[in-house]
């Protein structure tokens, strides 16, 4: 390891064995049967699995980032445990596809160990009803990856690449996952070189790309070459979707100040890439919410033609951070916590939620469903469709009208001005009607005399 606590006694532990297991000669689209184990340590229970089916043109994901994992127990490390209802809603929905194949994409912010090593176990003990049945691809994250010596920090990074990662400097990413292709960067250590940071596949009719955030991708790079020519080459008759995934977004519109000049490079010199090959979906964590755009390029909206007007296909981003970790402020003040932030919606965002959850893309090479599942009701509270065109639907609620999960009207934060003129109207108004109650009353004060006591009336507690 690269940093404290990770090579300190306090956070390491010995991860003992890692054991890969290789499948060869599988079938198309059929389930199969394991176990793991060894007849001297024991067997696990028999899991199942589906083989991708690379004839079919069908996709099925589940997509969410910065997920983290919840512990038993209280620890000194903040633990998700919003994560736990992610992966419940999650089994629900695969269970639900019966032998159809899928996959999970988690973009980074995988478990929040920070150095921590045995948060890595206990992540992995979580996601195994899910992780045992699909494939379970990741892109890094900061809390996998940033140290203050990594290779790769620019003089206008100063404010984005910090300790994030709790001195793992991308260790136990690298040797816990096995993803496509054979991406690698030097950590400039004896530490083994970090992997799994750039590849991409296809399954069904999508194309999918995972990109990294933490290490170079400006124009000279291999991961920019590596973009640059996967874009360039997609078969789009066999794949119509793109699908690309990373971890720091190139929008929100929370309040990350510190990643402006990361999300000015990415602007600059990867949305030209993106809109010239026409990117259907870029999906971003590291905000921990949930955040639609209208189609981009340059923070202007592209038309989605839904009124006979010419359309133009420019990529849809989405936020996608809301899967467990919470150390975000919501988008709106509740009532009983005023003073926290408000971050204004401007147009281009169409839709934000504040509730944990994860999303769903369901693709055939004629359409794309695009869906925002939220935790609290294993529901569905934002959806946009695709064309193969490029052409976006629907999903077009407006800003400042998609708060916390508000699809339809407009809750606007209204003025300290506006709030004082109403308080005089309401004033001037009860001045009004109690002078003629007052009145009519007048005649009635014998009554009053009387003894009678009054009744009170029962509020409701709000």
């Amino acid at each position: 390891m690269c940093d404290a606590p990770a090579n300190q006694s306090v956070g390491w532990r010995d991860p003992g064995y890692i054991h890969d297991g290789v499948m060869t000669n599988l079938k198309k689209g059929k389930r199969y049967y394991y176990k793991v184990g060894s007849d001297s340590g024991g067997w696990s229970i028999t899991y199942s699995f589906v083989s991708r089916n690379k004839d079919s043109d069908e996709t099925t994901a589940f997509l969410f980032g910065d997920m983290g994992t919840a512990t038993p127990y209280s620890t000194f490390l903040r633990t998700q445990d919003e994560s736990i209802s992610t992966m419940k809603w999650i089994s629900r929905d695969i269970e639900a596809l019966g032998d159809k194949p899928s996959f999970i994409s988690h973009i980074g912010d995988i478990s929040y160990a920070r150095g921590y090593s045995w948060l890595w176990d206990n992540f992995f003990a979580q996601i195994e009803p899910v992780a045992s049945k699909v494939p379970y691809h990741v892109c890094i994250g900061n809390h996998e990856y940033d140290w203050p010596l990594q290779p790769w920090k620019p003089d206008w990074s100063y404010s984005v690449y910090g300790k994030d990662g709790g001195g793992e400097c991308g260790v136990p990413y690298s040797l816990r996952f096995n993803m496509p292709g054979n991406s690698s960067e030097p950590t400039g250590t004896r530490v083994p070189a970090t992997r799994n940071l750039y590849y991409s596949f296809d399954m069904g009719a999508v194309h999918f790309v995972y990109i990294s955030t933490e290490t170079n991708f400006l124009p000279g790079s291999s991961q920019y070459n590596f973009i640059k020519r996967d874009l360039e080459s997609i078969n789009r008759k066999k794949t119509p979707f793109v699908v690309v995934q990373g971890h720091r977004p190139m929008y929100t519109t929370s309040h990350e100040n510190r990643d402006a000049p990361f999300r000015d490079r990415l602007l600059e010199h990867l949305e030209p890439l993106f809109v010239k090959n026409k990117v259907t979906l870029a999906l971003w964590g590291h905000v921990h919410r949930y955040e639609r755009f209208c189609p981009l390029n340059n923070f202007t909206c592209g038309s989605m033609g839904l009124n006979g007007e010419q359309w133009e296909a420019f990529p849809v981003h989405v936020v996608i951070g809301m899967a467990g970790q919470d150390w975000q402020p919501i988008w709106q003040p509740r009532e009983d916590h005023p003073n926290d932030p408000i971050f204004p919606q401007p147009m281009r965002s169409l839709y934000r939620g504040g509730e944990f959850g994860y999303t769903r893309l369901v693709a055939t090479k004629e359409k794309l469903t695009f869906s925002y599942v939220g935790n609290h009701d294993g529901e569905v509270h934002d959806m946009v469709e695709i064309l193969a065109s490029g052409q976006v639907l629907n999903g077009n609620t407006g800003g400042d009208g998609g708060d916390d999960g508000a699809a339809v009207g407009s809750k606007m934060v209204q003025s300290t001005f506006s709030w004082y003129v109403k308080g005089a109207s309401v004033l001037v108004l009860g001045a009004f009607v109690g002078y003629v109650i007052g009145y009519i009353s007048h005649a009635q004060r014998s009554e009053a005399a009387s003894g009678k006591n009054w009744t009170p009336v029962k509020n409701e507690e709000i």
